[in-house]
């Protein structure tokens, strides 16, 4: 990985300087994480939980509309998987973005990396919460999910979590109206795969092709917020079905 090049990069905006922080933030912990004994755990934490939120929102998912746009939130913002090589793109070509990128887009980018640090961050500890119980990460119930996330000590991480989510999804929209993006991606594919970018590349394309094709992606985050507010009071309050929201029923 990159660190010392993190640390060595100078930085002089507000945006730099806070995805600077956020990356070596971000570094460290997954440095800490690829040793973790549970760390096969959280691979299974995160599939379980994406599972959820997919039935969860499945008016949404099964949309035509909605289902890439969902697709890309759940799987590459929300419950990311394994992003090793992304992440460490990001970390090699920092340098060329605080030098390159208006200050804007370095502040999504901080946003983006903040969304992933507190999600694997969030994923560990329910992993190290479940293996206290001796309940097994690939037999989680809801009600195994759900006494586990009453006991976590990150609950305030988890409400900025939804945050982060209809933050970064609101500014990803933005960003791809901009018709000059979708040329600028489509023209740098065989560059970025000779720069060995290309799971970065391929990151950033599917993001873009998700939201272009949806007309109305505050419908989408707004709706998808309110339910997972929703979700989160039900499982504190100790609801006995705490993922079936007053829609489903």
């Amino acid at each position: 990985m990159y660190r010392e090049r993190l640390v060595n990069t100078e930085v002089r905006s507000e945006g730099a300087h806070r995805l600077q922080r956020l990356l070596l933030d971000y570094h460290d912990f997954r440095l800490h994480k690829a040793g973790h004994p549970l760390l096969s755990n959280t691979f299974t934490v995160a599939e379980w939980q994406a599972e959820r939120l997919k039935l969860t929102h499945q008016d949404l998912y099964q949309h035509p509309g909605y289902h890439t746009g969902l697709e890309f939130l759940l799987t590459d913002l929300y419950a990311p998987a394994s992003m090793t090589r992304r992440d460490d793109n990001i970390d090699r070509v920092f340098p060329k973005m605080v030098k390159w990128l208006p200050d804007h887009q370095l502040k999504m980018l901080a946003r983006l990396v903040e969304l992933n640090l507190i999600t694997q961050q969030l994923d560990l500890e329910l992993a190290e919460l479940l293996d206290e119980r001796n309940i097994p990460a690939n037999s989680v119930t809801d009600e195994h999910y759900c006494e586990a996330y009453r006991a976590s000590q990150m609950l305030e991480q988890r409400k900025k979590q939804v945050v982060l989510v209809a933050d970064v999804g609101q500014q990803l929209d933005r960003y791809v109206r901009n018709r000059t993006l979708g040329w600028l991606l489509s023209m740098s594919r065989a560059p970025a795969e000779m720069a060995n970018l290309s799971d970065l590349h391929n990151f950033l394309h599917r993001g873009y092709s998700a939201f272009r094709k949806m007309d109305n992606v505050d419908l989408l985050i707004n709706r998808l917020v309110t339910r997972e507010q929703q979700v989160m009071d039900n499982i504190l309050d100790g609801h006995p079905k705490p993922f079936m929201l007053p829609g489903d029923l």
